[in-house]
């Protein structure tokens, strides 16, 4: 699904490339962005936040990996199979449950690539 005013939320649905992981979530792609951690640098991944409540998990897991590095807060998803990581899960800072999804897994979504903000994920 695509929306031409990109602050409203809309519905996507999201997968890996093998489509063994797959997921919806509701969300605005007004603010999308890409971190410079050594993880996210790798991946080049631009990416959005989801509530808790705006996502769900609909295929894969029993089959999803998870990596965490630095402080372990973070679970980073990944498909064994075909190794994308469609979406990361963890806490804001008030221990509500969060989804960061990569923006390039979600079918039909539509960006401004100049709206994407960088997050100084390498000293954080």
């Amino acid at each position: 699904m695509t929306t031409t005013d990109k602050s409203e939320k809309a519905s996507y649905e999201g997968s890996c490339q093998c489509g063994a992981i797959a997921f919806r979530a509701t969300l605005a792609l007004d603010a999308p962005f890409q971190c410079n951690c050594s993880r996210c640098r790798r991946l080049n991944a631009v990416m959005a936040s989801v509530a808790g409540s705006d996502f769900t998990l609909l295929r894969g897991a029993d089959t999803l990996k998870t990596f965490r590095f630095n402080s372990h807060t973070i679970a980073h998803n990944f498909c064994p199979e075909c190794g994308i990581e469609p979406f990361a899960q963890g806490a804001d800072r008030d221990g509500n449950a969060m989804y960061v999804v990569n923006v390039h897994c979600l079918e039909g979504a539509v960006y401004d690539k100049n709206a994407i903000t960088h997050f100084n994920g390498a000293d954080f």
